[in-house]
Formats: C-alpha cells, sequence, structure tokens
C-alpha cells in the first residue's frame, strides 16, 4: 500500500533535486542547476510522448531507506537516488512504476517535499505510485529491492495513461 512521509530526507539528493527545480525554472530543465541520479534524469512535460516512458535500471543497493523514512519505506537502495524526474505537470495523473524478475519497491521524493514509498500495488511484486494531482518540479525516484544484498535489472516506467 502507498504510505506518504514527511520524514527526513534521504541523503540530500531530494532536497538537492527540489531546490534546483525551483531555482532553474520550470520542471528544472534550466541545464546548470540539474541533478542526475546514477541512471540520469529526464524532463518531461505533460502529454509527453512515447507514454510510458521507459528506462531500464539496476535496483537495489546497499542503503536500507526503513532507517531515514520508517517501516513503510522499505527497500535496499543507493542513497543516491536511481532516477530524476523534472516535470511539467498538466491535468493528468502521474504514475511511476516499476518492473523486475525480482521483489522491488519505490521510494519517490516529491518536489514540495516529503515521500511516496510502494512495495506491491502493481503486478505481481512490482512497486507502483500514482500521483493525481502532481505538482511541477523534480522527482527523485529510487528502485530499490525489498530484500538485502540483491541487484537486479528493472524497467522504470513514467506514464500519464497508467501503467502498461
Amino acid at each position: 500500500m502507498m504510505k506518504a512521509h514527511h520524514l527526513a530526507l534521504i541523503p540530500a539528493l531530494a532536497l538537492a533535486v527540489s531546490a534546483c527545480a525551483s531555482t532553474s525554472g520550470s520542471g528544472g530543465g534550466g541545464g546548470g542547476g540539474r541533478v542526475n541520479g546514477v541512471f540520469g534524469s529526464v524532463n518531461l512535460q505533460a502529454g509527453f510522448t512515447p507514454d510510458p516512458y521507459r528506462v531500464n535500471v539496476v535496483a537495489g543497493g546497499t542503503y536500507e531507506s526503513a532507517r531515514e523514512l520508517g517501516t513503510q519505506c522499505r527497500g535496499w537502495t543507493t542513497g543516491d537516488g536511481t532516477y530524476v524526474l523534472y516535470y511539467t505537470a498538466g491535468q493528468y495523473p502521474l504514475t511511476i512504476s516499476a518492473t523486475s524478475d525480482t521483489d522491488t519497491t519505490l521510494i519517490v521524493g516529491l518536489p514540495g517535499g516529503g515521500f511516496l514509498c510502494d512495495d506491491d500495488s502493481g503486478p505481481g511484486l512490482n512497486p507502483q505510485v500514482t500521483i493525481n494531482r502532481p505538482g511541477s518540479g523534480g522527482y527523485a525516484i529510487w528502485v530499490a529491492t525489498y530484500s538485502s544484498g540483491q541487484m537486479a535489472p528493472a524497467t522504470l516506467s513514467i506514464s500519464e495513461i497508467g501503467q502498461r
């Protein structure tokens, strides 16, 4: 089940993403202040194509997110964040999901602060976070593994039409 948290930030990335997005204009696409995740970043505007936008990543790491965010935000990931979405919102809900053959979780740092976390809301053991009224700005995304010691290939999907 998806839980919202306004606890301490996972290292400085979520704060840096939020600050860069607010100082460099619409969605942080101004270039100079962009922060990247381990697997990069993307600037998307409402109505983007292709939808879903997909990127291959590796889930997992040595950082236990529950230490920082509580047990509702389980997972093992990198402290630096997997991917960063700079988003210019419109009228559509925003869905962020991950698929993998391994049990994965998602942690999404919101532009205004706070986090949304999910374990198994997508198909099978895959996580999915849907934000019905997303704000414009930077979203720091961590694709984590449920169990420690695992690194697994995963596909991160970002959609305005839901998971596919």
